[in-house]
């Protein structure tokens, strides 16, 4: 945050921080001051890089490539910082949100499983995390999420306007990072996934409120949104080892079969989930009117006499609507039909795995289709 200057005048002058406010005056100064020298040693101690924290069940399945992930974290801590004290603070909230490193991991494992890792897969890692974060921040201003990671959201701790603006930060920064490759394809490929990403979340807007979306309307849109950025972290990782074209095709339909299970997972979780376990805010959905795989399924169950009942409580305004419907998705098997699909998706990318050769990377690959989607977080 940057703080205005004195006026040399003793003259008031009105300072807000985080709700705080001073009224600056010449008996006041030597307090202001400082306050301004504790405020500054305070927002010092708030932009430490605090590296992720992967799930246990994560660890084991990350072994053959945590030499390289934590080179990615060592370069994400080099590069996300800035002289600016406000924006450095930013920064750095806004990677206190990540957690997992799937897409990382996916760059460094699929160029494993292909023949070998280069230092170009962890600069591509940590680009394609900064993407990630990036979309996360920007999907938490349009869901009005106040909650992620178990931390307050950037929109939530600041504004929308902190929030678009870092995330459009992040998005350049990893375009910049690609490009100190000097790899035109790399460049090329997150620059068309940031694209299709933006592309498929247009959709969704457009599919909101629509009663009548079909389930291929859906995998369509999660298949660009979500899916895409995984299946891209495979093509890049595919790509610095070289090798075979068939296994780099066989990589990319992996990755994105692997998204589509990943989101069908999210879908059931923003239902069912519990907040304090999963750590995000959930029902955002449902009260963004986004019709995800189980509603989709409940909506073309569900008879014409019970329809309108049904549609009353999707379109009513309270913040009830998750426990309100959990009953009519046990009735209608909804949830289950979600997940028998999520491991439907998951086993397609599971099968794209045989036609590599035999290795510890792509049995950890294997293990991701089971994470995936049995996961509670």
């Amino acid at each position: 945050m940057s703080l205005p200057p004195l006026d040399g005048r003793g003259g008031v002058i009105r300072i807000v921080f985080g709700g705080y406010s001073i009224t600056d005056s010449t008996k006041e100064r030597a307090a202001r001051l400082n306050h301004r020298a504790k405020l500054r040693e305070s927002l010092m101690e708030q932009t430490t890089f605090a590296p992720a924290t992967v799930p246990d069940a994560l660890r084991a399945i990350y072994a053959p490539i945590a030499a390289q992930l934590a080179e990615v974290e060592e370069l994400l801590r080099e590069e996300l910082q800035s002289d600016h004290p406000f924006v450095d603070q930013l920064v750095k909230h806004g990677f206190h949100l990540g957690g997992k490193r799937l897409r990382p991991a996916l760059v460094l494992l699929s160029g494993l499983a292909a023949g070998k890792t280069e230092r170009a897969q962890v600069v591509l890692g940590a680009a394609v995390e900064l993407i990630h974060t990036a979309t996360l921040i920007h999907d938490d201003v349009l869901d009005e999420a106040t909650l992620r990671r178990h931390l307050d959201t950037v929109n939530a701790r600041w504004d929308n306007e902190a929030s678009v603006l870092l995330g459009d930060y992040l998005l350049a920064h990893a375009l910049c990072l690609t490009s100190s490759l000097g790899d035109l394809y790399a460049v090329r490929e997150l620059s068309n996934s940031s694209r299709t990403i933006c592309d498929g979340e247009l959709r969704q807007i457009e599919s909101r409120g629509k009663f009548d979306l079909r389930e291929d309307q859906y995998v369509a849109i999660v298949g660009r949104k979500t899916a895409e950025l995984l299946a891209c972290c495979c093509r890049l990782g595919a790509h610095c080892a070289g090798g075979e074209a068939k296994i780099h095709a066989a990589l990319d339909r992996y990755g994105h079969q692997l998204g589509i299970a990943f989101q069908i997972a999210d879908d059931v979780l923003d239902l069912l989930g519990d907040e304090k376990t999963v750590g995000k805010s959930l029902g955002t959905d449902l009260a963004k009117q986004k019709f995800t795989l189980p509603l989709i399924r409940l909506l073309d169950q569900v008879s014409t006499r019970e329809r309108p009942e049904l549609l009353a409580l999707l379109t009513a305004s309270d913040n009830h609507r998750r426990e309100a419907l959990r009953p009519w998705f046990a009735r209608f098997d909804a949830i289950e039909y979600a997940r028998h699909n999520a491991e439907k998706f998951a086993r397609r990318a599971a099968e794209e795995l045989q036609r590599l050769p035999p290795s510890p990377a792509r049995d950890s690959l294997a293990e991701l289709t089971r994470f995936v989607v049995q996961r509670k977080q």
